[in-house]
């Protein structure tokens, strides 16, 4: 079933529409929050979640992309479940180690400029991630959007680990270099 369709059967309330998500991007979801949490059963209720979170929200958002939309909300999900087990002692792993490498380069949230800040970041990251050449920003948001551990991230590209982590503190470097240069405080 199309994006469109699914939207349109949300907007509906019909419920078939939580299936066609399901089947269409369920495998994706599932992917994205596996490679954040390590418990299977923990990834499918984030998809679960996700799922429920895309019947609130829709309508009234009305996303261009029903992939990337119920990707973020399964990333968030999946984000803050890590978070809360983290909290209960009872993780960490290599999502919180892709998380804190970050920190350096990306202002803290709750700044008092918010809105703005938070669309100044994103346009020049955008920019940022568009000079790259494509093997770069692919391994750029593997490591930072889907959290693949570095060793998961070699592998994909055919790079030894230590190529995968020089190349990703060089591109860290970067990004922080363009945000500083760019008036962004970090």
């Amino acid at each position: 079933m199309e994006d469109n369709a699914i939207i349109a059967l949300l907007f509906e309330r019909d419920e078939a529409a939580l299936g066609a998500a399901r089947e269409k991007y369920g495998p994706y979801c599932s992917a994205i929050a596996a490679g954040i949490l390590s418990d299977a059963r923990d990834a499918e209720e984030c998809v679960s979640d996700a799922l429920l979170r895309l019947w609130d929200s829709i309508p009234p958002e009305r996303p261009a992309s029903l992939r990337a939309y119920l990707g973020r909300l399964t990333r968030n999900r999946a984000l803050n479940a890590l978070r809360d087990s983290k909290r209960r002692k009872r993780g960490g792993g290599e999502a919180v180690l892709a998380i804190e490498e970050l920190a350096d380069c990306v202002p803290a949230p709750g700044s008092t400029e918010g809105a703005l800040e938070a669309a100044e970041l994103t346009a020049c990251l955008d920019i940022w991630l568009a000079s790259l050449s494509r093997e770069q920003r692919v391994a750029f948001v593997r490591r930072y959007w889907y959290l693949d551990s570095i060793g998961s991230l070699a592998a994909r590209m055919g790079w030894s680990k230590s190529k995968t982590t020089s190349l990703l503190a060089r591109l860290r470097a970067s990004l922080r270099d363009r945000l500083i240069s760019e008036g962004i405080e970090i």
